[in-house]
């Protein structure tokens, strides 16, 4: 008995001493903690580690991707001409993959010039940028999935860290020095005590009943040429089955019309329409097909995004979504349930009542359970395999020192189609998308107070390609915080445009490059100049300027420093470019630069960069005399403090020294030649580079005052 005890109190003891060293072991610490692991966020994560970054995701569901992968919107809503950065990347990897197997992925929206992908494809491909980031930055990139925040830790205004919890409730503390909100829903923002609006009411008076777009929760469907697998077939229908057969009565039908290319669709559209529509590259079939009209009767695999949006028009009476499902779990999770039960309706629709051979795919998702419950046992595996998470249109809006409307937007399109330029300074992103609302589009749902109404939605309608400026990603009242995905400072109707999944990327890919920054430069977010993120996103490969000149071509040594030209106004093209897109105009990069030009340049730099002002540069407005590489550089130095100046004008040792600094070592080789006259080229990549140091030397400046 006594060596029983002994036993006894020797076990316990351990454990008191096992427990005790856990809870005083430190939390794990990484410098960005991104909450999402969507397609925004992985972009964050990407471009952060690239840049040095630590960084751990905090995904709640089983698979990464969001949108474009968890939630099976694998379509990408892609009406941009440009493609960039690691938007790019992603795409060129689908297209790679889909080439080794002989596939196309222009295969949706009813024509070849699309892309598409399998979502299990595209999770596997974000998975390999991941790795290729770790490696390429030489930090951690740890992803946990079935993982939440579940508080934000604050010192004052300041993130300082998150509590996470799994699957299994197990709870960890993670310090971080910048956090990224980049979920579905917005979740972190309430967290954080950021404000924020919710359909169009605003923090503390959220407005429980106000209105948001339809959610939709997809699915992915296949042929299956032999008959569909026993336990793929729906034998009953589902509670409220009689209700939706009738919604999709109205939209798909055997007899159906096919689309004729002229909108809006007639409807009801036959099957083989429907399935063109969001048609994917079947990795699994034999042979290939595309998106042209012969080929939509060949479509083995599709997405089911069509009418099966929830409320949707089965209630016509309640126009949108509540914004208690943002707000409420328990709400959340009764609507998402009668949004997935919507599209079980279709497939049951689509097997008995169009009586093709067609059931959610196989090969695509796989759950040990349900992502609903409480489904009787005979859709128990259909439910198995349809994706982790519902399409979330619109989710809660941080509220920054601005918030970009859908008058902004249109203005910003109109770029040079009146002869101005309307770029935003501080762009960070392009896009081109409708402004788009699946519901809540009336008078009373959008924000009177931003002049945002029913009528905004067509007569502000982007003409053309359009930015999304940075400050549009930072709170109004929070530091260490930055906002990604859907949740950004915007009004509705501009949600309806930003939500898509490649402007969705992009802005994830600059959230991350903020991160880093922030934490190279030791200030907050919102500290950080613009243009130090805009050069690396430059440098990433990301396009920001909407004004194409067609002597600076991509391959050009100057052409990231002629956008950043475009952005700030420095110095206008020679020739404008026309009124249509994407007509180019000539910047004139090899022309002399007036020392007119190199006035108002180096006034409008430094006022940007808010240099001290130092002697003014230049002589005259009105000498059209060219200025040369000495004078110009000299101006420089003077303009940003970049060096001390013995004398007048800069002697070779300090311009050279100059451009050490400025890291254009080898911009004048062999021979500096500073009587030479500067060009517009040469002007600007010497000048935006000088914005950038001289915001790094005010910033040090300030932290050691």
């Amino acid at each position: 008995m006594r060596r029983r005890r002994a036993v006894l109190w020797m076990m316990c003891f351990f454990w008191l001493s096992w427990n005790a060293r856990a809870e005083a072991e430190p939390p794990v610490a990484y410098d960005v903690v991104v909450a999402g692991g969507g397609i925004s966020g992985m972009a964050a994560a990407f471009q952060a580690v690239r840049l040095g970054a630590g960084v751990l995701v905090v995904e709640p569901s089983g698979w990464i991707g969001g949108q474009a992968a968890a939630a099976g919107v694998s379509t990408m809503d892609d009406l941009s001409p440009i493609r960039s950065g690691l938007y790019r990347t992603f795409v060129t990897k689908v297209k790679k993959y889909y080439d080794q197997r002989g596939k196309s992925i222009g295969t949706c929206y009813w024509n070849s010039r699309t892309v598409a992908f399998e979502p299990s494809v595209g999770q596997r491909i974000l998975y390999e940028m991941a790795s290729e980031a770790e490696n390429a930055g030489k930090k951690p990139c740890v992803i946990l999935t079935r993982t939440s925040v579940t508080q934000v830790e604050r010192e004052g205004n300041t993130v300082r860290g998150v509590m996470i919890r799994d699957d299994n409730g197990v709870e960890r503390e993670i310090k971080c020095r910048v956090l990224i909100d980049a979920t579905e829903y917005g979740d972190v923002l309430p967290l954080a005590g950021a404000a924020y609006r919710a359909g169009n009411s605003i923090t503390p008076s959220i407005n429980p009943e106000a209105l948001i777009q339809d959610i939709t929760w997809t699915a992915v469907m296949r042929r299956y040429p032999d008959g569909v697998p026993k336990e793929l077939r729906a034998t009953e229908p589902l509670p409220g089955y009689a209700e939706a057969k009738r919604l999709y009565e109205s939209c798909v039908t055997a007899d159906g019309s096919a689309f004729k290319g002229v909108y809006p669709v007639r409807l009801p559209v036959n099957f083989a329409t429907h399935n063109a529509y969001r048609g994917l590259p079947d990795s699994a079939a034999p042979g290939n097909y595309d998106g042209k009209r012969e080929n939509w009767k060949r479509i083995t695999k599709t997405g089911v995004n069509w009418g099966n949006d929830y409320p949707g028009y089965m209630l016509p009476t309640l126009p949108g979504l509540p914004v208690k499902y943002l707000e409420d779990q328990e709400q959340r999770s009764r609507l998402e349930r009668e949004a997935f039960l919507r599209t079980l309706h279709f497939i049951y629709y689509v097997q008995h009542e169009l009586g093709e051979p067609w059931s959610v795919a196989d090969d695509e998702y796989e759950h040990a359970e349900p992502p609903i419950d409480g489904l009787p046992e005979s859709w128990r595996e259909i439910a198995r395999r349809m994706p982790p998470i519902p399409y979330v249109r619109e989710s809660r809006r941080a509220i920054g020192e601005y918030t970009l409307t859908s008058e902004e937007l249109l203005r910003n399109s109109l770029n040079y189609r009146d002869g101005r330029s309307h770029e935003f300074e501080d762009a960070i992103a392009t896009g081109r998308y409708n402004l788009d609302l699946h519901g809540a589009g009336n008078n009373a749902n959008l924000e009177w107070e931003l002049n945002e109404k029913s009528a905004s939605i067509e007569l502000n309608r982007p003409r053309g390609p359009f930015q999304v400026p940075l400050r549009i990603l930072i709170p109004r009242d929070i530091d260490g915080l930055i906002i990604a995905e859907k949740n950004l400072s915007m009004t509705r109707i501009v949600s309806g445009a930003l939500r898509t999944q490649p402007i969705c990327m992009m802005v994830g890919q600059a959230a991350g490059a903020l991160a880093a920054l922030a934490l190279q430069d030791g200030v907050p977010p919102r500290g950080v100049p613009p243009v130090r993120v805009q050069r690396a996103l430059l440098e990433a490969g990301v396009v920001l300027s909407l004004t194409s000149c067609s002597d600076v071509p991509s391959k050009h040594p100057f052409y990231n420093s002629v956008q950043l030209s475009n952005l700030y106004g420095l110095i206008e093209p020679l020739v404008p470019p026309r009124a249509s897109w994407p007509a180019k105009g000539i910047f004139g990069v090899d022309m002399p630069l007036t020392r007119n030009e190199m006035t108002v340049m180096l006034n409008k730099a430094r006022l940007t960069a808010r240099a001290s002002a130092g002697r003014e540069p230049g002589r005259s407005e009105k000498d059209r005399v060219s200025a040369t590489r000495g004078m110009f550089l000299s101006a420089v130095i003077r303009a940003f403090g970049l060096l001390p100046l013995k004398g007048g004008e800069a002697n070779n040792l300090e311009i050279n020294s100059a451009l050490n600094l400025l890291g254009l070592p080898d911009l004048y080789q062999p021979t500096l030649s500073p009587d030479h006259p500067i060009t517009r080229g040469e002007a600007v990549e010497i000048v935006t580079r000088a914005m950038q140091q001289g915001q790094n030397s005010l910033i040090h400046q300030a932290g050691a005052d």
